[in-house]
């Protein structure tokens, strides 16, 4: 029995927790945290997943993981310098970052443009090939924002809620679609989605959209037999195992035999030649392979505490940029991230879309590097939080901080 006053231990550290929490440093910091380790854990499953495809192609086991890291030694200093940028920069930014993104991705309908997996949505000159629309997030993220937060105090009119973001949203999600690229046409309405939702548009809108979407879908599954095969047989890929639900039924296969705390860093079969896109769109099923259940909900762990952190600032934050720019790319993170693990556990079709931070591939790391960059740039200039950086530089480390600073996270509070 305790003693009268104690309290008890699992209700003290959920106490503790709250409190650390509460501090108006810790969206920073758990934007920080967590976006390094799925960095970390993206660079180990890449070097694990991608092993045997880069001696096969390279004759050098380390070819492509060296590729990503290369990408990661970009992005690393431009997400930095991204943290760095004042707000009223980031928004002068906003109309050249949409532009050069849409003129990219109609150059990629043109001859500059060419076909991967049966989509055609790259660009390249010689060896130097991107993906214009992996940056069009980025840049569609940042305009929108920037739009709504000039257009703050009309957009209880649902007109000013639409016009111009939805329009060249739309136009930008139209360009996608005619280069058959699903996957990332879903995240592009997924962001145009939860901008209206943020912006508080009307029900009306969702319903219109909706419509649109099943549209562009069906237009899809009409002009490629392939992705009609996907969309029909997805939910049961044995049924097809040799064709269609080849990649879908190998990736189940790996998830399914690495348990809970999986079968150990190189440890996975599938890898081997069975499950295509080991390293890129299906890298999650050779993590569940390898780090097993405990690795997966992990992975799945940090991304949520991404969104948890970009909530809590956008709550917090009396900025209207700040808020819409966070919210937009809380969305994005998170819708890609649910697509892609849906469709690696057969509850979507396979439409190919990286896992963001996991999958391989430079087009689509560094403008999620940039975003996050932003967003901890946020986090840390932040009245509340930088008044907890300078009083924590002023007593020095160890000695925490002081009660006016963490009295309240919120702006003005």
């Amino acid at each position: 029995m305790s003693a009268v006053g104690e309290t008890p231990r699992p209700a003290g550290r959920l106490a503790a927790l709250r409190r650390s929490l509460d501090q108006p440093l810790a969206p920073y910091y758990l934007l920080l945290g967590a976006s390094a380790l799925l960095l970390t854990i993206g660079l180990m499953m890449v070097l694990s997943a991608s092993s045997v495809r880069s001696y096969r192609t390279f004759d050098n086991s380390y070819a492509i993981f060296l590729r990503q890291l290369t990408w990661v030694a970009i992005g690393l200093p431009a997400a930095f310098v991204a943290s760095r940028l004042p707000r009223r920069f980031l928004r002068f930014l906003a109309w050249p970052a949409v532009l050069i993104a849409l003129v990219l991705m109609a150059l990629v309908l043109s001859p500059l443009g060419y076909e991967v997996a049966g989509n055609r949505n790259w660009i390249g000159v010689g060896p130097l090939r991107i993906q214009p629309s992996e940056f069009a997030k980025l840049s569609m993220v940042l305009w929108a924002a920037s739009v709504y937060a000039r257009k703050e105090h009309l957009l209880s009119d649902w007109r000013h809620a639409v016009v111009p973001v939805v329009p060249v949203l739309g136009l930008a999600t139209g360009l996608v679609v005619l280069q058959g690229d699903l996957g990332t046409a879903l995240v592009l309405f997924a962001i145009v989605l939860g901008m209206l939702w943020v912006v508080g548009a009307p029900g009306k809108l969702f319903a219109l959209a909706a419509l649109v979407a099943g549209t562009a879908a069906l237009y899809l599954a009409a002009t490629s037999p392939e992705r009609r095969n996907r969309l029909l047989n997805f939910a049961d890929p044995f049924k097809d195992f040799e064709g269609a639900g080849w990649q879908s039924a190998h990736g189940l296969f790996a998830m399914s035999s690495g348990g809970i705390f999986g079968k150990g860093i190189s440890g996975s079969q599938q890898k081997w030649g069975s499950l295509p896109e080991a390293h890129t769109d299906f890298i999650f099923a050779v993590l569940g392979e390898e780090l097993g259940l405990v690795g997966t909900l992990l992975v799945l762990v940090l991304f949520l505490t991404i969104a948890y952190a970009g909530v809590r600032l956008a709550m917090a934050t009396d900025d209207a940029f700040v808020r819409f720019m966070t919210a937009g790319v809380v969305v994005w993170l998170m819708a890609q991230m649910m697509i892609n693990i849906g469709m690696v556990l057969a509850l979507l079709p396979v439409i190919g879309i990286p896992l963001p931070l996991v999958s391989y591939g430079g087009s689509s790391l560094l403008p999620t590097l940039v975003a996050l960059g932003i967003l901890i740039g946020f986090a840390r200039s932040e009245p509340a939080a930088r008044a907890a950086l300078k009083d924590r530089r002023r007593r020095g480390p160890g000695r925490g901080v002081s009660a006016p600073a963490v009295r309240s996270s919120r702006v003005g509070g």
